[in-house]
């Protein structure tokens, strides 16, 4: 009996096909050339993305410090097989994003400060992948809001985490220097309406 042909692997997309690729409202990552879809946040993973994002950019603004992104921007962390994230909130410093000002493929490298927000689909098997690419590729700090349990960790390395609760502070230490941020501010429902879930 003839041995089976084996299946034909599916063709690595390199970071400019992926840019090429239609938009079709559909979130996506590139993860070593292979295309990752991402399954739409509910309305509190994007409320607290949004107050993160506000906060942040405010100080960074005011104090002339870099950039920050949003959740439709996405970093190539990696080549040959290409890998392309999209953080739900970054911030590259002043030095750093003046040398890619006008870039309007992927931003070439890694944010400085990575915000990912969990979401009830997330899994936690991909999260420290994820966290592991970020520092690989030279990310200085990274954070995970995890709405449900109302805590945020906060990594200087896959290795070095520092758990924050609902009353403790979020503090930007050396990668954005003087920013801070009550957590309590993140998880509190401003509407008047009590919050499910």
């Amino acid at each position: 009996m003839a041995n089976a042909a084996p299946a034909a692997q599916p063709a690595l997309l390199t970071a400019d096909e992926f840019l090429r690729m239609p938009d079709d409202g559909i979130r996506r990552e590139l993860v070593r050339g292979e295309v990752c879809e991402m399954t739409p946040a509910g309305s509190r993973h994007g409320r607290i993305g949004m107050k993160i994002a506000a906060r942040l950019s405010a100080f960074v603004e005011a104090h002339g410090l870099g950039e920050v992104y949003g959740p439709d921007t996405g970093f190539m962390l990696a080549s040959d097989p290409d890998t392309v994230r999209v953080p739900d909130v970054s911030f590259v410093t002043r030095e750093r994003a003046v040398r890619a000002v006008d870039v309007e493929e992927f931003w070439p490298g890694v944010p400085d400060l990575v915000v990912e927000v969990i979401s009830p689909t997330d899994r936690f098997s991909e999260l420290d992948e994820k966290i592991e690419e970020y520092f690989a590729a030279g990310c200085r700090m990274v954070v995970v809001v995890n709405p449900r349990r109302r805590i945020a960790t906060v990594y200087r390395s896959p290795d070095d985490a520092l758990l924050l609760r609902e009353h403790d502070v979020l503090d930007g230490d050396d990668v954005v220097p003087g920013w801070t941020l009550p957590l309590a501010e993140v998880f509190r429902f401003d509407s008047g309406i009590p919050e499910q879930g």
